[in-house]
């Protein structure tokens, strides 16, 4: 059994270092030294390994390397993303990956240098991992010992939850386990970003009381982040990363994640699984999931893969013929451009976003090389007028589409004058262009889309009625905010509601049908929320009526008329139910996977009665 000595402390108010050395014997060994000063140095050694810790950065010699776990937002190898289960990211001294990503050439130059910026910035944001190993039966040179380490001990650390846990305890097990070696010492270094660290645990604590961050909440942080000169990046990364491991967050990025890492794998993706793609991106836009997670995945995995049975749509083939006409060959933008082609563009662009079909825009970024080729070869300024006219169109697009979405589908969502007065002077681009085109492009659909929830069509109907009001000088901006607002908080109360009466009737309550026992459960419930200041007096009647109907319509749906689906595998009658019960795609989806994983189903059989939705 081995046993290990720890050393702790910190290099300046920034870093905080861990030292462990273990195996058999760790106690008996001498393995470090400190020098003191103003260039104070730690340093950890074997025969033919260093590792010391300064007040700068480390510096290293001999065998060993670094590892930490994956932050999402950071670039990953495709290699290792492909893989699903590497979650760390594992680095050796003196190896690198041969021609084409082949596998791994190590050389006998190890010894390095790195600061701390530097450590932080390539690796994990709070927490780093560094180590070396004392063993005999690594071989005789560098280059043999490096390669035994990888060959012996780098699949489980690219691929222990350890390293994310901070276990050292497991890691050292797992090592020495693997080395198989009853003299071996594991010399291994942790080191924490305090500041960041700081930031993580408080943006942490606040993401997961509510998944949201309020503006003072969001002011305290950055104050914090001034304090502590965390650059941007940096923020942003461990923002996201903290997003992601949100268990509601995660399981569904980990799904998309699944779906296309199979997809690379093949090199295809079916419709079923586009499909798929489609609706995980939808929901992850209920869930205020941040969109980069999903852009980050798709370039990796999915611009290499085409969508098996997908011919190119008409709108693509025009939209080539548009732009290539435009910019790849000898025309002049005024006699080219006019409105009925950026509608065209507009049309074709709603298109690719909605099948997820990436051919848009790889002809778009090729009809802006072209552009820029043209002008730099003494093409007239025209054509980049033209250019940048469609891409402040297109622009323009993106920035509607997301406040449209956001109110339809994102709940607590933020709405401000200054939002609504940006979406009115987009609104007005767009009917310049052709009347009614704001709502051919960005209502019509949307209204028709199954997964809109009864709060989202009120706050999108509300929003197109308003603009109207406003154009024709009825309304005011402020007005439409307060009529907004008003169906914000009832929503925020109706989802309160719903989910205290639900854990109400789960732990206390068998049988809730006659009206005494709801007006039992309705005191209950109205005390508890009072107490949380969520509300002030009394829970609307009608809101908590709804409630119990919904929760009703639920047990129904789960104990009586799922079993059935599955056994016939009937989307009819699951659509029928959920089209008129009017409860929400979302909410009943995740009562399904529930009911799958608690009776051991194949979530394939649910993904194929879906299917028949459509």
């Amino acid at each position: 059994m081995h046993k290990d000595i720890r050393l702790h402390g910190h290099i300046d108010e920034r870093i905080e270092y861990y030292a462990l050395v273990a195996g058999k014997d760790a106690h008996r060994r001498y393995f470090f030294n400190a020098a003191e000063g103003d260039g104070a140095e730690l340093r950890f050694f074997s025969p033919g390994n260093e590792f010391v810790i300064g007040p700068g950065g480390i510096r290293h010699e001999g065998n060993g390397g670094s590892f930490c776990e994956y932050m999402f937002g950071v670039d990953q190898p495709v290699a290792d993303l492909a893989k699903g289960d590497v979650i760390n990211r594992l680095v050796a001294y003196g190896a690198r990956s041969g021609e084409e990503g082949g596998s791994l050439l190590f050389s006998e130059r190890t010894s390095g240098h790195l600061g701390f910026d530097k450590v932080f910035f390539d690796g994990n944001a709070v927490v780093n991992y560094f180590f070396f190993l004392a063993s005999e039966r690594l071989g005789a040179s560098l280059r043999q010992q490096q390669e035994a380490i990888v060959r012996t001990i780098g699949k489980a650390l690219k691929r222990s939850p350890a390293v994310g846990a901070q276990d050292e305890n497991a890691l050292t097990a797992e090592v020495l386990g693997l080395l198989d070696d009853p003299g071996a010492l594991f010399f291994l270094f942790k080191l924490v970003n305090v500041h960041h660290r700081e930031y993580h645990d408080t943006f942490r604590r606040l993401y997961f009381a509510s998944k949201k961050i309020s503006d003072e909440d969001f002011a305290g942080l950055s104050a914090m982040a001034d304090r502590h000169a965390i650059d941007r990046y940096q923020q942003e990364r461990i923002r996201i990363d903290v997003m992601y491991k949100h268990p509601a967050n995660q399981r569904i990025v980990d799904e998309y994640r699944s779906i296309l890492i199979a997809c690379h794998r093949r090199g295809e993706i079916s419709a079923l699984e586009n499909a798929r793609l489609t609706r995980l991106k939808t929901l992850s836009v209920r869930n205020k999931i941040p969109g980069a997670l999903f852009y980050a995945l798709d370039d990796m995995l999915k611009k290499d893969s085409k969508i098996v049975g997908a011919e190119e749509h008409d709108s693509i083939a025009e939209t080539r013929q548009i732009l290539e006409g435009l910019f790849l060959h000898e025309r002049e933008i005024e006699s080219a451009i006019d409105r009925d082609d950026l509608v065209r563009l507009l049309f074709a662009k709603k298109r690719a976003a909605e099948v997820r079909d990436h051919t848009f825009e790889e002809i778009l970024l090729d009809a802006s090389k072209g552009c820029d080729e043209r002008i730099r070869d003494g093409a007239d300024m025209a054509l980049l007028e033209g250019f940048s006219r469609i891409i402040t169109y297109f622009d323009r697009y993106d920035a509607a589409s997301q406040v449209v979405n956001q109110l339809a589908f994102m709940e607590n969502v933020r709405v401000s004058e200054e939002m609504l007065r940006s979406l009115l002077g987009n609104r007005n681009a767009f009917e310049e262009l052709r009347p009614g085109l704001f709502d051919e492009l960005f209502i019509a659909g949307l209204l028709e889309n199954k997964y809109l929830g009864r709060y989202g069509r009120r706050k999108v109907t509300t929003l197109v009625a308003g603009l109207r009001l406003i154009e024709e000088n009825r309304l005011t901006v402020a007005a439409l905010l307060d009529e907004l607002l008003a169906i914000d908080r009832e929503e925020r109360l109706a989802i309160a509601l719903l989910n205290h009466v639900r854990d109400r009737i789960r732990n206390f309550y068998s049988n809730y049908a006659t009206r005494d026992d709801q007006e039992t459960l309705e005191r209950e419930v109205t005390e508890d929320l009072r107490n949380r200041r969520i509300i002030a007096d009394q829970i609307p009647a009608r809101l908590f009526d709804e409630t119990i109907v919904t929760i009703k319509k639920e047990a129904v749906y789960l104990h009586n008329l799922l079993p059935l689906i599955i056994t016939r595998k009937d989307s009819a009658l699951r659509e029928d139910f959920l089209e008129n019960s009017g409860l929400d795609r979302f909410y009943v989806e995740e009562l399904e996977r529930e009911y799958f994983e608690l009776n051991g189903l194949d979530m394939e059989e649910l993904y194929q009665i879906r299917k028949g939705l459509s």
